[in-house]
């Protein structure tokens, strides 16, 4: 990315649930004001997304890695959270599983955070649209780097990040001439057990340890952001 213009991929198949993993790597140094991301998202109006968001910082701070999902157009339902290893020293894994009962993120094999649907209680879930995979590098210093303070120093551009590894292995590839979700045609090389994946014991500490050593923000906490009260989600045990 230069002052002119950003960078980014999108998959060729759109995918109707399904497990996607990237490798990548961050900017080194000073990458305050810049996002890199790898995300789900739909066409149209009122899109549905699945994000991992992860904000620059200046030399020596720490990456802030942003989770978000959004239904319908709907989304301020951010956790975020620091990594515990340098992103930008060399190549980790991240990935989204996204079935019909919830969606998980995880960091080479740790989850950190955990979706469910919790549609029959009246909270959105993107279960009814496609969803291409994206990967892009963009300035974004009027918010990403604290809250649009520290602005991007172009004299450091060209800003690079590196991705290797995409694999949809697992997922339900979406034809285009079907309108039905019900309707996907599976290709997966191990089965399609990720269609009722969930967290094991194990998963469920690891998902408690990150949470606990590692998120510096939580939606479903923040009050002055919802005066009104917290979505509707915070408040199901």
């Amino acid at each position: 990315m230069d002052k002119v213009s950003g960078s980014g991929f999108e998959s060729k198949n759109e995918y109707m649930f399904g497990k996607m993993d990237m490798q990548l790597k961050l900017i080194p140094g000073n990458s305050a004001g810049t996002v890199t991301a790898f995300y789900l998202s739909s066409k149209g109006p009122g899109s549905d997304e699945i994000d991992f968001e992860f904000l620059g910082n200046l030399s020596g701070d720490p990456y802030i890695l942003n989770t978000n999902v959004l239904s319908q157009g709907k989304g301020d339902r951010e956790q975020q959270f620091f990594l515990w290893f340098d992103p930008n020293a060399d190549f980790h894994t991240y990935s989204i599983l996204w079935n019909r009962q919830r969606i998980l993120f995880s960091v080479d094999g740790t989850p950190i955070r955990e979706v469910e649907n919790m549609e029959s209680r009246g909270v959105p879930f993107p279960k009814n649209r496609p969803m291409r995979v994206y990967s892009s590098l963009w300035n974004a210093d009027d918010w990403a780097t604290m809250g649009g303070l520290i602005k991007t120093n172009w004299s450091n551009a060209p800003f690079t990040a590196s991705c290797r590894n995409f694999n949809a292995d697992m997922a339900c590839v979406w034809p285009s001439n079907l309108t039905s979700a019900s309707s996907c045609s599976f290709i997966s090389t191990a089965g399609d057990q990720w269609m009722i994946e969930e967290l094991h014991t194990s998963d469920q500490e690891n998902l408690k340890w990150v949470q606990k050593n590692y998120m510096v923000y939580d939606y479903c906490t923040d009050l002055k952001r919802f005066p009104q009260g917290l979505p509707l989600e915070c408040n199901i045990a």
